[in-house]
């Protein structure tokens, strides 16, 4: 079945070349002009990612990717943006971005990791499938809907949130190497992945906070724990 991804950004020729370059490529491809019409579309048809620029009128790319996060967590998405700084791209990693890419860029690669992301998300949506709901201590995690729930608490998570929490849940009570987990989830190990990881991780622990025997320790220079102690 054909990918569809959903294209955000303001500039009308340059919007215009790459969707054709991705439809070409073998994607459908919506496009809308800013954030405020891309969030009404979303409200109507799910995509399977959203490529989003960041400097747009009405609504710009960071708060729809927070929109996105909250409304709409199990779909991914990437920014694709003039923003270079160092800490555009923390703060777009941070909101949840699978990828945060600085134009100009080769478009081979972009369609590459786009392909890559997907495939990722459908690997850990096969990996689930015969289990959608997990008991992890005090906790119900319903993956399905991307909740986590505690007595009366229930925290609505994203998409990679929730792939994190199974692939920990999965190695839980032994060490897991940092590469390991950027591997599985974000598909490398570079830098600004492993900020990204950094952030996730520290989300988690705030998660798991009501259950004393739910831990996610830190091994320096090595990776992490998920200690379940019963």
């Amino acid at each position: 079945m054909m990918k569809h991804i959903l294209l955000v950004e303001d500039d009308f020729d340059y919007a215009s070349v790459l969707k054709q370059y991705l439809e070409f490529s073998g994607f459908k491809v919506s496009w809308k002009k800013n954030g405020k019409e891309a969030l009404e579309s979303l409200r109507v048809t799910k995509p399977d990612i959203c490529i989003l620029d960041v400097m747009m009128p009405q609504m710009d790319g960071f708060t729809l990717a927070e929109k996105i996060v909250d409304q709409f967590p199990e779909t991914p998405f990437v920014f694709l943006t003039a923003k270079s700084l160092q800490q555009d791209k923390i703060k777009g990693l941070k909101l949840g971005a699978d990828d945060y890419i600085v134009k100009p860029f080769e478009v081979e690669e972009l369609i590459l990791r786009i392909g890559n992301i997907l495939k990722r998300s459908q690997k850990n949506e096969e990996k689930v499938v015969l289990q959608q709901t997990f008991t992890i201590g005090s906790y119900t995690f319903d993956y399905e809907n991307y909740l986590l729930k505690h007595q009366t608490i229930t925290h609505r998570i994203t998409e990679k949130e929730a792939q994190l929490i199974v692939f920990l849940h999965t190695n839980r009570n032994k060490l897991i190497k940092r590469e390991e987990i950027l591997r599985e989830i974000w598909g490398n190990e570079d830098f600004f992945s492993g900020r990204s990881m950094d952030v996730f991780i520290s989300r988690l622990r705030k998660y798991f906070k009501e259950d004393s025997t739910i831990s996610i320790l830190s091994v320096r220079g090595l990776g992490f724990e998920f200690k379940i102690n019963n």
